[in-house]
């Protein structure tokens, strides 16, 4: 099987900052995910970088705009290195492999009659690479509903996509089912503003010479959405590529929710033009605040590479990504919280790591480090659902993208069983050679439990899910995760020593040992 996620491909008018982090985490731990279930998965993420605002971006710096792309491109391919990011390709639409399958894919439509010449007159969303209508335009008092800046008046030649022809077919194939649209409340929004009627979209500049030459008219230059959207397939080697053949169609676009209406109305109606598959999922995500604000950098509270780098340093590269995805349900808006990042971090410590600490070094002091075998029965009520239904739970959530739900999971599997440890007391049952076969049975169960929750953590927490899995002495290479969670570690297996997993951060940023039994 084969699995296909991307990213919407970025802006490089300047550095990556907390969104962009966000969206590239997420996916990534999509993309981990499906390669540990033993999908061939192909990653995808990029630059965007033709249009108006690269032009003004580097019209202010004094450089040209190839000049600027290549600048802060390859500063968003070194930050996605240095995050660990597991993109399989990183693709620049001024690349000529994706001049090539654009050029390609407008041919095609052109081919079909769907392109058109004709003019536009009205207000333009600069920030969004958007037409705005009068009525819209008006009221928001002519100004971006997205960035708050001023609209500009914009008239112009230019040819034009019939999307209305296919505003119909789009929305019977949300209706349907034929793709989704998530989170519900995206899909309905999307629904009822295509039930009043859409018009045609806009597909060129003439006034703008940065960009990809129409094949027909080369005047006019490919207009950012239908080239920026395109990225999607051309990466994959559009038109005939391999690749194209083994992954499209994609399996998820993961956006913010500003692009939705692109990624949802324009993108599927040329894929129609184009007789290609359209994506299986688009699911749009939510916005960040900081502590309940807006952020800003006059604020105080903007979140940008030097805010994550100490974060990272401080808390760990895992520790963000799980924060991250634990904050809220994916798709809801999300506000950061110095203190909730904390807090997740705490969790991490004191649940998993804790769990693994004290499970160790009991059997270690009790059973000389070998797994013992499950002797006399004792009540587990409290842990055998979540250790027994790890497997298919862990599955669910990531097919349903509950990524939420995906970082809890395993919490909630350690939590169980370090309740099962103060329920059981092993340490007073060791004392006692009498209940030795019950002193077998609840270290076994707890060993299994901190397994299984070290293995269902590691698309989020790849590195320390990893060195727990290496204190217990096991090889993940070779295996997929619903072979390593419908297994249990054997009964006579050695485990290794434990270490911190976590290490305890105090408020001067000193190290304490972490977990006891």
């Amino acid at each position: 099987m084969s699995f296909y996620v991307t990213t919407p491909i970025y802006y490089p008018n300047g550095e990556p900052h907390l969104g962009h982090v966000y969206t590239t985490l997420c996916a990534d731990v999509i993309a981990i995910y499906h390669r540990l279930a033993g999908e061939q998965t192909m990653f995808l993420t990029g630059t965007d970088e033709h249009g108006i605002k690269m032009v003004k971006s580097s019209a202010d710096e004094g450089i040209e705009p190839r000049t600027l792309a290549d600048k802060n491109a390859a500063v968003f391919e070194t930050v996605w290195k240095d995050l660990g990011i597991t993109n399989d390709d990183f693709i620049r639409t001024s690349s000529d492999r994706h001049k090539a399958g654009a050029t390609a894919f407008v041919q095609k439509l052109i081919d079909k009659g769907d392109i058109y010449l004709g003019g536009y007159e009205g207000w333009y969303d600069e920030g969004q690479e958007e037409f705005v209508t009068e009525t819209t335009a008006k009221d928001n008092e002519y100004k971006s509903t997205i960035s708050g800046k001023p609209l500009v008046r914009y008239s112009e030649p230019t040819y034009f996509f019939r999307l209305s022809n296919y505003v119909p077919k789009v929305l019977a194939a949300i209706e349907n089912g034929q793709f989704r649209v998530e989170p519900e409340s995206r899909r309905n929004e999307v629904v009822s503003k295509l039930k009043q009627g859409v018009e045609d979209l806009s597909i060129s500049r003439s006034s703008l010479k940065w960009g990809i030459p129409l094949p027909h008219d080369p005047e006019h230059v490919l207009y950012v959405w239908i080239d920026a959207l395109s990225n999607y397939v051309t990466a994959l080697g559009y038109p005939d590529g391999d690749k194209l053949k083994k992954f499209w169609p994609a399996d998820v676009h993961l956006i913010g929710k500003e692009i939705l209406w692109f990624h949802a109305v324009y993108w599927p109606a040329m894929l129609m033009a184009a007789e290609l598959p359209l994506p299986k999922v688009i699911f749009a995500h939510g916005w960040w605040t900081s502590d309940g604000r807006k952020m800003g950098k006059s604020l105080g509270n903007f979140i940008d590479l030097p805010r994550i780098r100490d974060v990272i340093q401080k808390y760990s590269l895992d520790a963000l990504r799980f924060y991250m995805l634990r904050a809220v349900p994916f798709g809801n808006d999300l506000d950061w919280k110095d203190a909730e990042l904390a807090n997740a971090y705490s969790e991490l410590g004191n649940v998993v790591g804790n769990l693994l600490n004290r499970t160790l070094n009991m059997t270690a002091k009790y059973r000389d480090g070998i797994v013992p075998a499950v002797a006399t029965p004792v009540d587990d009520a409290s842990l055998a659902p979540a250790l027994n239904g790890m497997e298919l739970a862990i599955a669910g959530a990531y097919e349903s993208l509950e990524l939420q739900r995906a970082a809890l999971l395993p919490i909630e599997l350690a939590r169980a069983a370090n309740t099962y440890i103060d329920q059981t007391r092993p340490f007073t049952l060791a004392k006692d050679p009498a209940k030795a076969g019950e002193l077998d049975t609840v270290l076994n169960r707890c060993i299994q439990a901190i397994y299984k929750s070290l293995v269902a953590l590691l698309p989020i927490c790849p590195q320390r899910a990893a060195a727990g899995l290496k204190q217990l002495n096991v090889e993940t290479d070779g295996k997929t995760l619903g072979q390593l969670l419908s297994s249990e570690l054997p009964a006579g297996h050695k485990l290794g020593t434990a270490e911190v997993l976590f290490p305890r951060i105090e408020p001067t940023t000193t190290v304490a040992t972490q977990g006891a039994v």
